[in-house]
């Protein structure tokens, strides 16, 4: 079962009992918590988080997720499962290098936590991934025996940790055309997509497209001192519209949703209220 909402991750003692005679596990479906833990705390300006690139697993409240549900499952004789590595494997050699450094030193941080085993979005992930689980298991099948009983108790107040790092417009931007790619795949049909080298779900959209919603709710400012608006996301998307325009080609943008996507990014990203899904407005848009 995946531990993909803030509340879950107080609850996976209960869950796991009531579900002691199916269950074999738990996951840590870590873009939906990204995603949850802004959801959940989106009054709170103490708790807004920076660019979604900077919020990696070893940051604390991230950490003293995946180390609690570790815990909390191997006291139990249930599995913990890492969370997704959302990236793609690239043609080109010196990216594709990149990548597998980066997917290489989330899942060594994860096999060193005490997780059983993991999952990654593209198969060309898989030989990167076992090879780390394989140099820390060794000939153990699982690390049940991991139970991190010297930790010091991971506290409530660990797992609400504010997130340290910047908001910066590249991110912002970056989010506002995440987002709206994901929109349009979605509106057409198609819930998994590939952006930028990542595999985009609704997790991962809803992160982008919160954030700047946090970001203006907030009146928080970027690093180089741009009051983040409504003005100013308005601003962005159009111009990020462009981009994409001629990062798609313009068959495939006339051909395509994108308009459509760009009017509900801007709804439910200006609205007062955080709209609890896109994928409610946008069930309206379904082809």
């Amino acid at each position: 079962m995946l531990i993909e909402t803030l509340p879950a991750v107080f609850q996976m003692d209960e869950i796991l009992y009531h579900l002691r005679d199916h269950i074999v596990g738990l996951n840590c479906g870590r873009w939906d918590y990204i995603f949850s833990y802004i959801k959940t705390l989106k009054n709170h300006a103490d708790r807004v988080l920076p660019d979604r690139q900077s919020v990696t697993m070893d940051k604390p409240f991230l950490s003293a997720y995946s180390r609690l549900l570790i815990k909390t499952c191997h006291r139990r004789g249930a599995f913990a499962m890492g969370g997704m590595a959302a990236f793609i494997p690239s043609k080109d050699a010196e990216k594709n290098a990149w990548v597998l450094d980066k997917v290489q030193a989330d899942k060594q941080l994860e096999a060193d936590n005490g997780h059983d085993g993991t999952w990654v979005a593209h198969p060309g992930l898989a030989d990167t991934v076992m090879a780390v689980f394989d140099q820390v298991l060794g000939q153990r099948h699982n690390q049940l025996e991991v139970l991190r009983e010297q930790d010091t108790p991971i506290t409530a107040a660990q797992l609400l940790e504010p997130c340290e790092g910047e908001r910066t417009e590249a991110g912002m931007r970056a989010n506002i055309r995440v987002a709206v790619q994901y929109i349009e795949a979605w509106i057409s049909g198609n819930g998994c997509v590939p952006i930028y080298g990542l595999m985009e779900d609704a997790a991962t959209a809803e992160i982008s497209r919160t954030s700047i919603w946090q970001w203006i709710h907030h009146e928080k400012s970027l690093s180089d001192g741009q009051l983040v608006t409504k003005a100013l996301f308005r601003q962005m998307l159009n111009e990020e519209m462009q981009v994409i325009r001629k990062e798609v080609g313009e068959a495939r943008f006339n051909a395509g949703r994108f308009e459509e996507a760009a009017r509900l990014m801007e709804r439910i990203t200006t609205q007062d209220e955080l709209i609890d899904f896109l994928t409610l407005p946008g069930y309206e848009l379904l082809a």
